[in-house]
């Protein structure tokens, strides 16, 4: 019996897949790649990396790809990867002490790991996805699927890089994602999920004005309880800001500062949300606008990283809050200031 097996979909993914495959080949007993119609050489690099590749017919379904990739495995757990993806660490995650054969222990849990989405500027923003899955379960959903399990979602060490967000990555992916988000919301129309997927979507190529209406949809309908509301609540504030529609993130803010007392990235939105608001009214910004500007930055680096945060972006609590103080203070012409936090930046950096 194999107890750990690498399930992957793909489709035109050479520039990455030997890389996501090399990062899994130690610590898994089988690779399986389900290619969905690659016209590149993603094939012949995935067999030479040593994975075991099937074919599908591309049906405009996530969930129906990864359960087809699933049933090739006949292991006790699934590490569900992408080609865009790789291994970084936490690989005690992996380990037969984590995820024992199921002739030692039954399978009790599904195991999220660590997400780290490369994006465009440079920024990195964390996930954590159900990427761990015992024997038998299955997934739903045209895009952005979900594994269906009662079993508990927990936490582990592991951690994935993904660069499919990044610039370079997203024009490749122009409109598949739209469409299928599209198709998705016509027949879930309350999945606040999808609304927030979407909103995101629209986020992350620019089109702040059309990721609104998602985004604030996805709000309405996301549970307090959900692990995903502060991304968000967090989507949302960067929407409103960037459509121009600061009184509407004002008011968000408001409502929901009570919730995220210790969010460092919330303190990070609203710093960037009242330095916006002080280049409309620079009136208003020395005595009322810069000081909430100032203190927010500041509650960051009280608060510190919170990786455990679903869409929290890495130094938001440390070395971007102190280098944003650093320019601040410079600028304000406080130069004992700026020297001291941009030393603490240089110091925050090197640790992170």
């Amino acid at each position: 019996m194999v107890r750990l097996a690498l399930v992957m979909i793909a489709r035109n993914e050479a520039r990455a897949i030997a890389r996501a495959l090399d990062s899994v080949r130690p610590h898994v007993d089988r690779m399986i790649v389900l290619d969905t119609g690659s016209t590149d050489d993603t094939v012949a690099i995935a067999e030479r990396r040593g994975a075991t590749v099937h074919s599908f017919a591309w049906c405009d379904d996530f969930a129906a790809a990864r359960n087809a990739a699933l049933d090739h495995s006949d292991a006790d757990w699934n590490l569900v990867l992408d080609a865009d993806e790789w291994l970084e660490g936490g690989f005690e995650a992996l380990s037969p002490a984590a995820l024992p054969p199921a002739t030692k222990a039954p399978a009790a849990f599904i195991g999220c790991a660590k997400l780290r989405n490369e994006g465009v500027a440079g920024t990195v923003a964390r996930r954590f996805l159900p990427r761990i899955l015992p024997r038998g379960v299955r997934y739903a959903g045209r895009i952005h699927e979900q594994p269906m399990s009662p079993l508990p979602l927990v936490p582990g060490a592991l951690c994935i890089g993904h660069d499919g967000y990044a610039e370079a990555q997203l024009a490749a992916k122009h409109g598949r994602n739209l469409a299928l988000l599209q198709a998705a919301l016509a027949e879930a129309r309350e999945d606040c999920y999808l609304w927030y997927q979407l909103g995101r979507e629209h986020l992350v190529r620019g089109a702040a004005e059309a990721a609104v209406e998602p985004l604030q949809t996805a709000y309405r309908l996301t549970p307090p309880g959900a692990a995903y509301r502060h991304a968000v609540v967090l989507s949302n504030i960067r929407a409103l800001k960037e459509a121009g529609r600061l009184h509407d993130a004002l008011a968000l803010v408001d409502a929901e500062q009570a919730a995220w007392p210790a969010s460092p990235d919330f303190y990070f939105a609203v710093a960037d949300l009242y330095l916006e608001w002080a280049s409309h009214a620079p009136e208003l910004a020395i005595d009322e606008l810069l000081p909430v500007v100032e203190g927010a930055w500041l509650r960051c680096l009280e608060i510190g990283e919170q990786p455990l945060l679903d869409g929290s972006v890495v130094g938001c609590g440390s070395y971007l809050a102190a280098g944003n103080l650093a320019m601040f203070y410079e600028r304000l012409g406080i130069l004992d200031e700026a020297e001291r936090y941009a030393a603490l930046e240089r110091e925050l950096l090197a640790a992170a």
